[in-house]
């Protein structure tokens, strides 16, 4: 009996299937709408996979009746299955029994180029994302990009049009006047759907179809055709959109490519999961399943952290309370002999207690400030602060974050000892700034004394200043042993010791918490497997700042993925040691030094550092969609062009640290792709390890 392999690809709007046979003939394909079971159930409370009174029963029915049609009696008479999709979950596995599941993004990829094995460049528009992934022959990988939370580039769309116009969306194309100079914005799915009803009785139909087919092309390219820009190959166009051959059309006009729609281009996620399953059933038993594991340390320097936090936060002494934002000097403040409160932090520390962060965000609503505004700022907004002597911050890098300061100091009516440090936003280590923010950290301390009635002291400044550096020289230690091992602390831990953003600089504590850190290192370092070697895993380096509010993020990375975060931005340290004879200057040039300052001193850095760790992977953590300063588009462009001269793949992940609903549901999707691309140049297939292999 010939070996036969299934895919199933189940979208947000749509179930796939394909079969194929070992020669890699399909033998058989579906491609239908879903709809939930009429019983409203999604699960049945027992076991039976086959009555259809729940969702996951009328999917299994679905595939039973699939398989019978091609003359196969049911799923144990298939070799190997593989399944993908965004609507594939933990329970699916309870319904349909499948042997491995991959991302959309590799199945697509895999699909395309069974047919068509030149490829380059693959377009893919489902109902609830667009994809492009494009051959990087530099990196030898495929690179992707995926569209983000709006349905306005995707099928869903169209869906809205058709709906609108009564026309069923199967027949769109038929109606397009390809002559129609109609224009209006796909910006918004829902908004552009309803502006429709402005042009239904004033312009003939076969001008607004194709109006609104050419702003699906136009948004689609906005979303994803970053990818395009400089390809001139063919675009191989896929997904159920691509029924339509108006938005084929005008994908053309707009790139100037040829669009090539393949035979099964609604069923290519499946097609390239059926593919997939033959290869994975070729290396059954030949795959590593004993990973290497990082060595269990008591990490005593977490438990200092968290108690000089909580120390922090309600205050060490009966001293003035002074606000920081996460880029002034605590080394001033802390040899000055106030309590500080590092606003930003605070903030991050609500985000565990997701109800009182909704209160807060609530409160901020109803004071104006809305989605627009950082999650970080509106909790701030909308949370009840110790009152503050004093507010000091700095001009950059977040000048939103500097408006919500004043802001806050007129409620608190503080704004009279408000300092605001006049960090450049240009020139970087000259002596020019070096001298100008020396001179604007003696007239904050001026201020602060004012203020506060403490009275700063040249023996104060300095053993702040020699604090810092012992707490620095046990960082650079840590980070060099890090640098040059395998993995000795998970990512997901060490990634909350955010040390560059610490307030306890120039205090012991944190020279505790740095000790502590690198011993707890080297005792991991001794208790390394002898025969785990730095190649062994992927080594990631992690950008910005994690969602506070879950590791199940990090998780899915380190532990499902098996690709271990070796080293995390926010606890580089790249400035000098402090002089403590010159510590205004020494400072000074701290702040410059401080990569979140200058974005091309940051990519420098990352470069620099990611060499040393021999990173083959890059996450950056796009806070707020790119409406961070940290991580805006023009910082991302140019980290892309740096790492790709590296030969080193960026994966950007838009969320938000904060607030948990607006995660976008392709996260998943997009690491796993990631990680099978990496797999793919690093092992030679997108499952992993082979056994034997160094």
């Amino acid at each position: 009996m010939e070996k036969l392999y299934l895919g199933i690809d189940i979208g947000s709007t749509t179930f796939k299937a394909v079969l194929m046979n070992e020669r890699g003939k399909v033998r058989q394909t579906i491609y239908q709408r879903t709809r939930p079971a009429d019983t409203g159930r999604v699960r049945c409370s027992g076991i039976c996979s086959k009555c259809g009174a729940c969702n996951f029963g009328q999917l299994r029915q679905t595939v039973d009746k699939f398989l019978q049609d091609a003359g196969v009696p049911g799923l144990e008479y298939i070799n190997c299955t593989v399944v993908t999709g965004s609507q594939i979950v933990e329970d699916t596995a309870d319904f349909i029994p499948y042997d491995f599941r991959i991302s959309e993004v590799t199945a697509h990829v895999a699909g395309a180029r069974h047919y068509h094995p030149e490829c380059k460049a693959i377009l893919d528009v489902g109902g609830q994302d667009s994809k492009a992934m494009v051959f990087n022959e530099h990196m030898n990988m495929w690179n992707y990009k995926m569209s983000g939370i709006c349905a306005a580039g995707t099928g869903a769309f169209l869906d809205s049009v058709a709906a609108k116009l009564d026309v069923p969306i199967d027949k769109m194309a038929d109606k397009v006047n390809y002559d129609s100079n109609l224009e209006f914005s796909s910006v918004c799915a829902v908004l552009s759907a309803t502006s429709i009803n402005k042009f239904k009785n004033r312009f003939p139909l076969g001008d607004i179809i194709g109006g609104a087919c050419r702003a699906q092309a136009r948004t689609i390219m906005s979303g994803v055709g970053e990818l395009f820009l400089g390809y001139k190959g063919d675009i191989v166009f896929q997904g159920g959109v691509a029924y339509n051959r108006a938005v084929a059309y005008y994908l053309h006009e707009i790139t100037g490519n040829k669009i090539v729609i393949p035979e099964f281009h609604s069923v290519m996620g499946a097609l390239g999961a059926a593919c997939l399953a033959r290869q994975f059933s070729d290396l059954k038993g030949k795959l590593e399943t004993k990973l290497p594991t990082i060595p269990e340390v008591k990490h005593e320097s977490v438990s200092i952290r968290a108690a000089a936090n909580k120390k922090n936060f309600i205050g060490h002494s009966n001293a003035p309370m002074v606000w920081r934002n996460l880029f002034f000097p605590p080394e001033v403040l802390n040899a000055l002999g106030v309590n500080s409160l590092t606003l930003e932090t605070y903030a991050a520390l609500f985000a565990r207690n997701q109800h009182r962060i909704k209160r807060a965000f609530d409160k901020a609503a109803c004071k104006g400030f809305s989605g627009e505004t950082c999650s970080f700022l509106r909790v701030l907004e909308g949370s009840k602060l110790p009152q503050p002597a004093a507010v000091i911050s700095t001009s950059q890098p977040c000048q939103q974050g500097e408006r919500i300061f004043r802001d806050l100091a007129r409620d608190y009516n503080v704004s009279d000892r408000l300092f605001s440090l006049h960090t450049p936003a240009i020139g970087g280590l000259c002596d020019s700034n070096i001298e100008h923010l020396a001179e604007e950290l003696e007239r904050s301390v001026a201020m602060l004394e004012k203020a506060t009635g403490c009275r700063m002291t040249a023996d104060n400044l300095r053993v702040a200043c020699e604090l810092s550096n012992e707490a620095r020289e046990y960082s650079l230690k840590s980070n060099e042993l890090r640098h040059a091992c395998p993995p000795l602390i998970r990512g997901a831990k060490a990634i909350y010791f955010a040390s560059i953003f610490s307030q306890l600089w120039g205090r012991q504590e944190m020279v505790d918490i740095q000790k502590a850190l690198y011993d707890e290192l080297l005792e991991a370092k001794a208790k390394l497997d002898p025969s785990i070697e730095l190649e062994d895993t992927h080594r990631l380096m992690w950008l910005h700042l994690p969602p506070f509010y879950d590791t199940a993020l990090l998780d899915y990375i380190e532990v499902k993925c098996n690709a271990p975060i070796l080293f995390e931005e926010v606890n580089y340290v790249g400035w000098e040691p402090l002089n403590a004879s010159d510590p205004y200057r020494s400072l000074a040039r701290k702040i410059l030094t401080q990569g979140f300052m200058d974005p091309a001193l940051r990519v420098k850095e990352i470069i620099e550092v990611g060499k040393k760790m021999k990173f083959n992977g890059c996450i950056l953590y796009n806070h707020g969609f790119g409406r961070c300063s940290m991580s805006d588009s023009s910082f991302i462009k140019h980290l892309r062009q740096e790492l790709t001269d590296a030969a080193v793949p960026l994966l950007v992940l838009d969320g938000d640290c904060v607030d948990t609903t607006i995660d976008p549901c392709s996260t998943e999707t997009k690491i796993s792709a990631y990680v099978e691309a990496l797999n793919l140049k690093k092992y030679g297939n997108i499952f992993g390890r082979l056994k034997g292999d160094k």
